[in-house]
């Protein structure tokens, strides 16, 4: 899901919801669905880190991604997902954005 939101033009990549874990596996609620992911294969800072520590995270506004500041560690949804995305390359002779919507075209 890659849609824009609000009149700042935020590109809103996931939305992420309901995020648990037991001592080994990481349960997330990315765009309606249900993600098991083992620990062990996410991040190994996060399988040996205590509760309040995993317990204490923030999602960015993007969905794009999680922060854990007190270990300082982030995961990529895309990522996790194994979703694969082009980076945003600007084309010299049109100068647009590929990979971002057009607005004002004409301009």
């Amino acid at each position: 899901m890659e849609k824009i939101s609000g009149d700042n033009k935020t590109v809103k990549y996931h939305e992420i919801r309901n995020i648990c874990f037991t001592e080994e596996k990481i349960f997330l609620l990315i765009d309606g669905k249900e993600y098991i992911s083992p620990l062990s294969k996410v991040s190994e800072k996060l399988l040996h880190t205590t509760k309040s520590e995993r317990e204490k995270y923030e999602i960015s506004p993007s969905g794009y991604g999680i922060h854990w500041p007190l270990i300082d560690e982030d995961i990529s949804i895309d990522g996790l997902l194994g979703i694969s995305r082009k980076p945003y390359q600007r084309n010299k002779k049109t100068k647009v954005e590929t990979g971002q919507p057009q607005h004002g075209k004409g301009k």
